[in-house]
């Protein structure tokens, strides 16, 4: 057969050069320290704040928010050893000073840290 080409004759296909649009972002982990935040540029110009490190929340008690410190990182069900590492993310339970919490969004994307209070 001729190179370059299949039993059937076919050609062979070179597979594409990946797009910019196709590649995956930039990963943040968002670690329990002194705060930092950083703004960044997102597709169409937008200007997003995000976090790269945090150690206050906004705690909602029976819909009334109050900012409180963040002392440790208990556990995290999406992968045991972010909690060693003291990363927060999304489903976290931490330990506050009003006790133990829940963070309900995603600090690497939004800048802040919202949690709700365990009871």
């Amino acid at each position: 057969m001729k190179l370059g080409r299949k039993k059937s004759g076919g050609k062979y296909k070179r597979p594409n050069q990946t797009k910019l649009h196709a590649r995956g972002g930039i990963v943040r982990v968002v670690k329990l320290a002194e705060e930092r935040r950083k703004t960044i540029r997102g597709r169409g110009g937008i200007r997003k704040i995000v976090s790269l490190s945090g150690n206050k929340v906004n705690l909602f008690v029976k819909g009334k928010a109050k900012k409180v410190t963040i002392k440790n990182v208990l556990e995290t069900p999406s992968d045991r050893f972010l909690a060693r590492q003291n990363v927060l993310v999304k489903g976290a339970i931490i330990e506050t000073d009003a006790g133990k919490a829940r963070i309900t969004n995603r600090p690497s994307q939004e800048g802040m840290v919202q949690a709700v209070l365990l009871e």
